[in-house]
Formats: structure tokens, sequence, C-alpha cells
């Protein structure tokens, strides 16, 4: 059975024939997953031209992300099939980039998502990818059980592999699942790394003769559990970053933590035990993972109130100030506190990595006194992030770094820091992702979560809560007001309308020069690699043709940036305001970004002319 059965899956004439080729290719390749083949022949006899487009439409591009789609038949879904062939494809790449691949191997996980409907599950998936590596003789350190995505980058780290494979789509809905790539560095996959593995996916679509048999990894001397072994590093490696055993012993500060149905609760509940916390309560209803997500709307703490819920009650019911959130793969972390007035306030990303950068800095300047250690001293952040920690670095005299969004940016440029000795202390994205220990290149929430615990309880040993010294650290280095948010869009074709308009506002090839009332002074645009703001006009970040990404600076300092998201059918965007040290008004502050926020919308989406849908509470 050779590759040239496959149709032409992009030929817009005779799409009925066209489907029914696809099914006949996917009856051949499918075999092994009755439920898919079922659901395609189904689809074909019902004559259901849309959905067949939908499965076998376009195949699922490989990216930075690597893949995330729904789980289900076809090219463009998460399925057997497709796994088999991004693996093979991404084997053959190593094979031509490491000659010392089968000495050393890669690392593959997986989080706790299944979907029934199509038999599909991350174990299964990552099982498969396993079959594959190991069939070419190549090792494998496969976990005999979920694990948080950091996990896999700590592996390849500190087992010094080739690559490693999470198989998790975060905090997605449900029917969703990924394939996210990372190289021997440690990081995530960076361009041209993309282009050539998917190049090489194309090259390999053909299942190779063992690539179902996963029985095959079964014994193999080749097939590695690390579990046990990276358990007892990771969290022996994260005690270097408990600053205050003693007060964490005694604290009087109670925690409550979900993992929203995730991978997280056994690895925080270990987190708190290495800090010497008595663990925090867990919230019963969502410890246990389960690929449904049932008692919430969206798996995503991002989302503020609506997903920790079950988890003020429980803190209400024990006492608790904290409420710490994992989302299902537990990279990322949402913290809550009670005020005294009984409400719940929910930290923004930003604020939050504000409080762990200060915190960070603080607890690194008590052990490190000598001042010209501050030369080799880094923090960094993305580009739609708060400018707080470069607000920190200018005072304190440390580096702070930008990046473009993404922790795969972070995470390869603090690699490139450390090899040259450097020490990178923190970096942070808006979207609750924190690299607080740079032993993992990406983020983190189980030592985000633990370390936010110690900074809570050390504050409470000065009668401080979060909120205040969020506030403290506001007036020492300047407020910093920020607002982020989305409007969700599935047609590509409008999405590009929006930008093209902001592209040729006034004319053809003339961004805007007001938002309503407020007057832009700067633009840069990393799609097009344009910066108004540099002597050549040419952007100094990277630039990408294939993602959408505009930023406005106003006249009154504040910044807006507006890009297209990776992973969900979201136009994001995300503003902030600066104030300099001594400006303490953060309510007119405040009321002049909602007033700029208010005019992007509605002067720049411009939501009922191409339809978006406003971002859901």
């Amino acid at each position: 059975m050779g590759q040239d059965l496959s149709p032409n899956l992009q030929a817009p004439n005779n799409l009925i024939g066209q489907i029914v080729l696809c099914g006949q290719w996917l009856l051949l390749l499918t075999k092994k997953n009755p439920l898919t083949l079922e659901s395609v022949k189904q689809l074909i006899a019902e004559g259901n031209k849309e959905e067949l487009q939908k499965c076998f439409g376009a195949r699922m591009e490989f990216g930075t992300a690597g893949l995330r789609a729904a789980m289900g038949a076809g090219i463009s879904c998460m399925n057997d099939l497709t796994i088999i062939q991004t693996t093979q494809g991404f084997c053959r790449y190593l094979e031509k980039q490491f000659s010392d691949l089968k000495q050393r191997g890669v690392v593959i996980s997986y989080d706790a998502r299944a979907h029934p409907a199509s038999g599909g599950s991350s174990r299964r998936f990552a099982r498969l990818a396993a079959t594959t590596f190991i069939s070419q003789g190549i090792p494998v350190y496969f976990f005999s059980d979920i694990t948080p995505t950091p996990f896999v980058p700590y592996t390849v780290s500190h087992l010094k592999l080739c690559a490693g494979i999470m198989i998790t789509a975060s905090h997605n809905p449900k029917q969703d699942n990924g394939y996210k790539v990372y190289w021997d560095n440690g990081a995530q996959i960076i361009s041209p790394h993309d282009k050539g593995i998917s190049q090489a996916i194309e090259e390999n679509l053909e299942p190779w003769p063992q690539a179902w048999d996963d029985s095959v990894i079964n014994g193999s001397p080749l097939f590695h559990d690390p579990s046990a072994s990276i358990n007892k590093d990771y969290f022996e490696d994260l005690k270097k970053y408990c600053f205050h055993r003693a007060v964490n012993r005694e604290t009087k500060v109670k925690f409550v933590h979900t993992s929203v149905h995730g991978v997280g609760h056994s690895f925080v509940q270990s987190a708190f035990k290495a800090f010497d916390f008595v663990p925090p309560e867990a919230v019963p209803e969502q410890k246990d993972p389960d690929p449904e997500f049932p008692t919430v709307r969206y798996p995503n703490p991002e989302e503020g109130k609506g997903v920790l819920t079950l988890s003020f009650a429980l803190a209400d019911k024990t006492t608790a100030k904290i409420v710490l959130a994992n989302d299902p793969d537990a990279d990322r972390l949402a913290v809550a506190e009670k005020q005294d007035s009984g409400e719940w306030k929910v930290f923004s990303g930003n604020e939050l990595g504000a409080l762990l950068g200060w915190w960070l800095f603080t607890s690194w300047k008590e052990k490190n006194q000598d001042h010209s250690a501050l030369k080799d001293t880094y923090m960094l952040s993305s580009t739609v992030s708060s400018k707080i920690l470069q607000a920190i670095a200018l005072k304190e005299g440390f580096h702070f770094e930008e990046t473009l969004t993404g922790f795969k940016w972070m995470g390869n440029r603090a690699k490139q820091l450390i090899d040259q000795g450097k020490n990178v202390l923190f970096a942070f994205e808006e979207a609750i992702g924190y690299m607080c220990c740079p032993f993992v290149l990406d983020k983190d929430g189980v030592s985000a979560a633990v370390i936010s615990a110690e900074l809570a309880s050390f504050l409470a040993t000065k009668n401080l809560s979060l909120s205040q010294q969020l506030k403290a650290i506001y007036v020492e280095y300047g407020y910093h007001i920020t607002k982020a948010s989305y409007f969700i869009c599935h047609d590509q074709g409008t999405i590009k309308k929006l930008f093209e308009n902001l592209r040729n506002y006034d004319g053809k090839n003339n961004y805007p020069k007001t938002c309503g009332k407020f007057e832009i002074s700067g633009i840069r645009d990393l799609t097009t690699g344009y910066d108004d703001s540099q002597p050549d006009k040419k952007a100094v970040l990277p630039t990408s043709k294939s993602s959408q990404m505009i930023t406005f600076t106003f006249a009154n300092g504040g910044v807006a940036t507006i890009r297209t998201s990776g992973t969900e059918p979201k136009i994001k965007y995300y503003s902030e305001l600066c104030a300099p040290p001594g400006n303490s008004d953060p309510d007119q502050l405040k009321k002049e970004l909602n007033e700029l926020v208010s005019a992007i919308e509605e002067y720049f989406f411009q939501p009922q002319k191409y339809n978006l849908q406003p971002k859901g509470e």
C-alpha cells in the first residue's frame, strides 16, 4: 500500500467523490480502529458533506506548538492514524538531527484526556508514539501514569535526552487533544524545527509495519519507566527554592487546591510536603482526573471565578484564605485570596507575575549580598505581558528581556542565557504561566503553587496579605494596570479581514492614527515586520507571517496588542497603562484604561461588523 493511495484532499471539485476517496483511504489505514471507521462510514452513508469536509478538508498543521485539535476521525483530527504519522515524521527528523538518538532516546508522557466515541485517549496516543520509536531501535522513557506537562521538559534536561513528547490539550475543551514537542535543550521547539518536522510527517504518511501493535513495547529492553526516579529528583530540586522552611512548618495560613479534574493533585500535595507545609485541602469533586470535566464549563482557571466556585465553597468551609488552581495539565496556576470584605480576589496573570517576580528577586537578594552578581541576573516575560518586571529591574539593577508570546521563546532564551553563565530568576506570561525554577524551561504550575504558598505564608508573618503586597509593589515601582480579553471567531477569512482593515485603516498601507479619542504614537506589526519606533522601521523581535499580531502605543502611555491565538479560535487583546512611581491614583488609571479598551473594541474589533462573539462570563 503506497502513499499515492491518499487522494488530493485540497481539490475543490467533485467534493462527494473526494469524500468517498477519503473514506476509502481511512478505511485502508484505520481498520485497526473500528470506532473511527464506523463514524466515517456513517457520514458517507448520510452524505454529510460538511462534516466530512471538516474531517478530511485539510491535514492538521504541525507548528511550534505541535498539534492541537479535536479527537475523532480524519486527517484534521487527533486519532491513532494521525498520531502514528506525526510520530513517524518526528522520528525521521530526529534521526537526521542526532547521530546518538539510539543511545539517548526520548521521553513521552500524557494527561488524562479520553474520547470514548473515537476510542482516542492521551495514554493510547502516547503508547502508539512509543511504539513508533521502539520499532526503530530508539529508547523511550515512558511514564507509567499521568504527569504534569512540566515533567517532560524536566526529564529531557535531567536525563539529557534528544526530545520529549507530551500528549495533552492543556485547558482546551474536553473533545480536544494535543501533541507537544520539546527539543534536547529542554525547551519547546521553535522554527525551523516545526517546518522540518512537518515536512518529515508528509514524507512518512504510510504506517510502518508494526505501527499499530503497541504490545511490542511491553517488555522491550528499550522501554523505560522514569516515574520513580524523576518524581524523587524533581522534588529534591524543588526544595532548593524553599527559603523559609521554619515559617512553612508553623504557618496558620490555610490553602485550598483544585486540579480541575486534571493531573495536578498528587504532585501539588508532594510539593507542599517538600516545603514542609501541611498539604492543602483538595476540592473533592475535582481532585481526581476526569476527562469529562463535569463540574466546569471550561476547564481553564484563567476564566476566573466560574471555574473556582467549588474552591471558594471549600475555602469558606475550612476558613482557608488562599485558593490555588492548576489547569488540567498543571502547567498553569491561578491564585485567589479572600479579602477582608469577604469577597474573593482572583489575581490576574500579570498581578501574580508581579508578586512572584518580586518574591524571587527578594529571596535571591537575601542570599546574594554581592551586588556585582546583579549584572548576570535576568528575568523574562512575553511581549503581551505586563512590563512590571522591567520596572523592578530598572530600579534594582538586574536585566529584563521581553520575548515573543509563548514559553517556547522564553524557555529557549533562558537556556541561551544559562549556557552563557547567566542566572535566570524568573519568567512569566500573562496567561497564568510561570517559570519559577529554571530546572524546568517551561511554565510549571506545580512549583508555582508551592512558591506562591510560601510567599503568602511569609507575608502573613508581617501581617500582610498578597493584595497588600501587590499594592506595595505598585507604589514602589509604579502602577501597571492591565486588562486582557478576547473575542471568539471561527472563520479565518474574517480574522484576516479584521487585521487587513487595521493595516489599511486610513487608506492603503496606512495604520490608524487614532482610536476614538486616543492618539496613537507608535505601531509594531510582528506579522509584517514593521516597527515605526526603529530607525529602519524594522521590528527587532522575530516576525511570523502565519500569525497576526499588532501592537499600538498610545500618547497617554497606554499599550495594546491584538493577536490571534495559536491553539484556540480567539482574537485576543492585551492592554496596559503604566505610571511612574509616585502616581498613586490607581482608580483614575483603571478608568482611563477601561475607556481605552472600550475604544479598541468599538473601532478596531468592530464586533457587529465581523460577527465576533465576546468572551463568555
